[in-house]
């Protein structure tokens, strides 16, 4: 259900200034906060102070004499308390609740909110917990300076703390209204407040209903857009999960939000305080422009494939290039040249290293990170150059499918060490993966394949006989030549194995297999990792089907330094002969 469709009235409202008959009905329940509630509401204002702070939307529908209180009233109650608790507190110096709260089933609730016996505490439930939360409040304040606290909330209600004060048309469904935020546990978004600001009945903007009515279809239309996962996952690596409504991204976009700010409407108090200063249908030209920039991103194959990279590596947030690409250079707007050169500078430095890549390690946490920066490079740059303007890298594929977040990893092509494999069935379960290979190299290998079969019918396998068995497996299907590859990018290559811990740690002739079956699938293979598995990249008079040998290392460092000649700062070396 979507609020904004019906006349809305949008604004924020001081806490000191609120005012009025706010009418309960029926269908809720009673007051039900607890004392970590009433703590935590009391705590994040004083310690606010003077700072602006806004609490979570009221939503009202007006009425004759009042307004029906839609959402909040644990909330306006607990303000209610508040106010209540310093003014007789003060004597009546400060300010008593200016509003009121009636009750359409409990109107003795009301009478009680306004005397707050205490001996009637145990009579019904809302008693019980409107005492609770007024002992909260007491005790709250007799652990500070009490009189200089009371003056300083006091004064943070009439000038720093606010409410979002969200009224809605007459018209509106109450009773659905209330089941969509509180029932179902869907509360407003920053965006539905910000399309709420567009489009208020009393925003006192320059726009009239039809404008309103455009407006609210172009949002849809962008909203709609965005939920194309190929743009989606190109913007950002965020799941859905993490946007209820995707126009999200672009109101945060323009509003600067930081990562780690934890303020659920911060994008729309940047866009309320920007109502104050510029005119309605300005703010809107803005994201309408923001999105035609991300998506004018999204179109052009180089920018796609470039800007995708930074954003999928983690090497630069959607933030910093949308940043970079505002910048001047000589007291004008960049150009979409020089946007690009400056993209390549980023791209550089994203797998810049102090010493040559071949001497890069799995094993080094430092080196992991730029290995698996430059086979993501690798890879979506294949694919770049590759395509003619008619391939496009799939990040939502790398990024995204059915189950959830896909997480890469590097992996050995070709495993000699049994590395996370501590468990019997783990080890029973690589001898099984590795038999059939065994029986593709030919005769020679019957007695071997039978102490397999036996080791794996064995009710408890010892850790001793199944390396022994292991290293006598990995012998066949291992070409020989120099083995300190083995950790180097040239043995490496970007997977998605799950936890499997036997496959993980098995040769190339069986991960080979796995991988043709998971392609056979239509599980997403990057394409690079594809082709090292089919032997693409080796010549084929010193292809062997079953081993990743000197030969295979040697032509896959040489496509990757082919490809990523204009990034890197020297190639990688070539692996020397052993002797």
């Amino acid at each position: 259900m979507t609020l904004a469709k019906a006349d809305i009235k949008l604004e924020t409202k001081l806490v000191g200034f609120i005012e009025g008959k706010f009418y309960i009905p029926s269908f809720q329940r009673g007051y039900r906060w607890g004392q970590d509630e009433v703590t935590r509401l009391l705590d994040d204002v004083n310690s606010n102070g003077t700072k602006n702070y806004c609490l979570q939307p009221v939503v009202v529908r007006r009425r004759e004499d009042s307004f029906e209180l839609i959402d909040g009233q644990q909330r306006l109650t607990t303000l209610f308390l508040i106010y209540k608790y310093m003014y007789i507190s003060s004597s009546g110096f400060l300010d008593e609740p200016k509003f009121s709260l009636v009750y359409e089933t409990r109107e003795k609730s009301k009478e009680f909110l306004a005397s707050i016996d205490r001996s009637k505490k145990e009579e019904n439930i809302d008693y019980w917990f409107i005492c609770d939360a007024y002992e909260t409040i007491e005790k709250w304040f007799a652990n500070k300076d009490k009189k200089s606290t009371l003056t300083n909330i006091n004064k943070y209600f009439d000038e720093n703390v606010k409410i979002i004060w969200y009224e809605v048309d007459e018209s509106e469904d109450a009773i659905a209204l209330f089941t969509r935020l509180n029932i179902g546990k869907i509360p407003l978004t920053s965006a539905e407040l910000v399309k709420a600001m567009f489009l208020s009945r009393d925003n006192n903007s320059d726009m009239d209903r039809e404008k309103q009515e455009e407006i609210s279809l172009q949002w849809d239309n962008i909203e709609k857009e965005l939920h194309n996962n190929s743009l989606w996952y190109f913007l950002t690596n965020r799941s859905n999960a993490k946007y209820q409504t995707r126009i999200d991204l672009i109101l945060d976009l323009i509003s600067r939000k930081p990562a780690d700010n934890k303020e659920k409407y911060y994008t729309f108090f940047y866009f309320d305080d920007l109502n104050q200063k510029e005119k309605l249908n300005e703010i809107w030209k803005e994201i309408q422009h923001t999105f035609l920039i991300l998506k004018d991103w999204y179109e052009d194959h180089e920018l796609y494939h470039k800007i995708g990279y930074l954003i999928a590596s983690y090497t630069e947030s959607l933030q910093d290039i949308f940043d970079l690409s505002k910048r001047e250079i000589g007291g004008r707007g960049i150009t979409k040249n020089q946007f690009k050169s400056e993209l390549d500078a980023h791209i550089k430095k994203s797998i810049a290293t102090t010493t040559n890549y071949s001497e890069l390690s799995y094993e080094k946490t430092t080196d992991y990170t730029i290995i698996s920066r430059l086979l993501l490079l690798f890879n979506v740059e294949s694919v770049r150059q590759n395509g003619e303007q008619t391939n496009w890298f799939p990040f939502e594929k790398l990024k995204f499918k059915k189950t959830g977040k896909v997480s890469w990893s590097l992996e050995h092509i070709h495993a000699q060490q049994s590395e996370g494999m501590q468990k019997q069935g783990d080890w029973k379960e690589w001898l099984r993966l590795h038999t059939p290979s065994l029986v593709s190299l030919g005769d020679g290998n019957d007695e071997l394949i039978e102490e397999m079969k036996n080791a794996c019918d064995k009710e408890r396998l010892e850790r001793l006989e199944f390396e022994d068995i292991q290293q006598k497996v990995i012998q066949k299907l291992s070409a020989q030549g120099n083995i300190e590859y083995m950790h180097s990018i040239a043995n490496l290559a970007l997977l998605n194995m799950s936890d499997n811990a036997a496959l993980n740690n098995s040769t190339f002739d069986v991960k080979r297999n796995a991988i043709i079956e998971m392609d056979k699938r239509g599980q997403f293979i990057p394409f690079c990792t594809k082709m090292v598995f089919l032997k693409y990249y080796t010549p084929s008079a010193s292809n062997q089907l079953h081993f990743w040998g000197q030969q295979d290392r040697i032509a896959y460092i040489k496509a990757i330094n082919s490809t990523l000649k204009n990034y890197q700062a020297e190639e990688i070396s070539i692996e020397k002969e052993a002797e």
